[in-house]
């Protein structure tokens, strides 16, 4: 008896809960937004970080109403989730736990300044622009943060051997201590 190759089960899987994600919204009332729809349906067809749409949808949707709470425009949170999963995945991260630090680091905002002069969404030090020898490079700009951000995140990751905790507290300056580490690790607890 022919049987389906596993990779086709779990794109089915990935449909079936976007279309159960979908139908429980509308079975509440809720009117899905036509813009979020467009720059979803640009998104999807329009991304290489993804495998395929089903996988584009399967992750997009969730975050883009989550994501809600910090950026209101639906096509300015579409932007965003594909910009932070394609240099994500460009790095070989996690583009969850990207999310997760930028929500803890600048809370989704591109023009967030820390007290010590870190930028952006990804909280960047200036300094890397003169050690790059790129001292134009534009640090709340958001495709130019995540590239730098990524790229810091990933080295830390690969220092520590992928112990998440040790990586973090690298990346935050907080070497040795736990606690910026827990807080991303609880942010990230929140997706499947």
């Amino acid at each position: 008896m022919w049987q389906l190759p596993n990779h086709c089960w779990a794109k089915i899987a990935l449909l079936a809960g976007f279309i159960t994600f979908a139908s429980g919204a509308l079975a509440q009332g809720e009117q899905i937004d036509p813009e979020l729809r467009h720059a979803l349906s640009l998104a999807v067809h329009n991304s290489a970080s993804f495998v395929d749409q089903y996988e584009a949808q399967v992750w997009l949707v969730p975050r883009s109403s989550w994501l809600e709470l910090y950026v209101e425009d639906p096509q300015e949170r579409v932007d965003l989730l594909t910009a932070i999963h394609a240099e994500s995945v460009r790095a070989d991260l996690d583009p969850d736990l990207v999310m997760s630090l930028i929500e803890i680091e600048s809370g989704f905002d591109p023009y967030a300044v820390s007290r010590s002069g870190a930028l952006g969404l990804m909280q960047v030090m200036s300094f890397w622009k003169a050690e790059l020898g790129r001292p134009e490079d534009n640090l709340t700009d958001i495709a130019t943060n995540l590239r730098y951000g990524c790229a810091i995140l990933a080295y830390y990751l690969e220092m520590e051997s992928g112990d998440l905790e040790p990586a973090l507290a690298r990346y935050n300056g907080s070497h040795g201590q736990s606690w910026y580490s827990d807080r991303v690790l609880t942010a990230l607890a929140k997706w499947p």
